[in-house]
């Protein structure tokens, strides 16, 4: 059991490299067009290149795509084996609410994940909002799921994970969910769920959310949201379908939860970690002082730390299971 030390909240607890970062972000984004405004589509490119807040992706040499058949067509998936034997899968899941993000622009990642753990690193090139709303990315990230878990032997072993960041996690749950009810048991062994968005009619700390733009505010949410979920109330956002914050949690894998204090979905990570529990289930939360959504993008020392923590949780889990 973690108990969370109210130390975290403190400001005096932030590190001078995180304000600094914090400072950086925002005098970088604030000139910055909407992804709305330019559309989806352009944001994206513009964002592989690099020319946004995220550095831009490097491709690893060890990548590989494959494509299977999905739900609404081929699904490419880009797996990473691990420089040793593989004893299973992770499924990563990329976030960027929904819209933006891809499969191959966390390589580097993956890569030191599936070193550290023995698993090889699948990851889901899902339909993307606003040309595919709800339930198409859902729907693949299943489907991958399902594939990876009929072929698991394939990857040297029996270990099956999932995780994901911010809308990544979001989709991890939903997965994990759809396992359980739908296909007999989740049959996973561990969830590494970062900075999640599990409300998506917003938790308060979303909706209380300042307006400077530090990576995510509680607009981007709202469009993220809307993209996501064209012409859905706010109440119907709450469906456990849809917003996994509201769905019974019974029967699942151990969970790692990570996220920041100055996160606007910071009472996503706290809520759910809780729900998690008391359906039974084991769960540990971390939280970073200062740290921003999407933090773990950027070196730092709470990235690294994040590494540690969540790798580290993951390989015990999988060495217990």
């Amino acid at each position: 059991m973690h108990t969370l030390d109210p130390a975290v909240f403190d400001p005096a607890a932030i590190p001078d490299e995180t304000r600094a970062l914090n400072a950086s972000i925002v005098a970088l984004m604030t000139p910055m067009p909407e992804w709305w405004d330019v559309g989806a589509d352009v944001f994206r490119a513009s964002r592989k290149s690099g020319k946004g807040v995220f550095p831009a992706p490097v491709l690893s040499p060890r990548a590989r795509d494959q494509v299977i058949a999905g739900p609404g067509g081929p699904l490419t998936l880009r797996i990473l084996s691990p420089a040793g034997p593989s004893r299973g899968v992770y499924l990563h899941i990329h976030g960027g609410g929904w819209v933006l993000g891809a499969a191959d622009e966390q390589d580097r990642l993956l890569e030191i994940t599936a070193d550290t753990t023995g698993l090889t690193a699948i990851s889901v090139e899902y339909r993307l909002a606003p040309e595919q709303p709800f339930p198409a990315g859902p729907d693949d990230c299943e489907a991958a799921a399902l594939w990876v878990l009929e072929h698991l032997a394939d990857f040297g072993g029996d270990r099956f994970a999932i995780g994901g960041e911010s809308a990544g996690a979001h989709l991890a749950t939903l997965t994990l969910l759809r396992l359980r009810d739908r296909h007999g048991g989740s049959r996973c062994h561990a969830a590494n769920l970062t900075f999640g968005a599990f409300d998506i009619a917003q938790t308060p700390s979303a909706r209380a959310a300042a307006d400077e733009r530090l990576v995510l505010r509680g607009l981007d949410m709202r469009r993220f949201g809307d993209a996501f979920l064209p012409g859905v109330s706010p109440e119907d956002r709450r469906d456990p379908g849809v917003s996994p914050l509201y769905a019974d949690l019974s029967n699942l894998c151990p969970a790692i939860f990570t996220i920041g204090t100055r996160d606007p979905l910071l009472d996503d990570s706290l809520f759910m970690q809780v729900r998690w529990m008391a359906a039974g289930n084991a769960a540990v939360l971390r939280v970073y002082p200062g740290a921003a959504h999407g933090f773990v993008a950027f070196p730092s020392a709470q990235t690294r730390e994040w590494l540690g923590d969540t790798l580290g949780f993951l390989k015990a889990t999988l060495d217990a299971a």
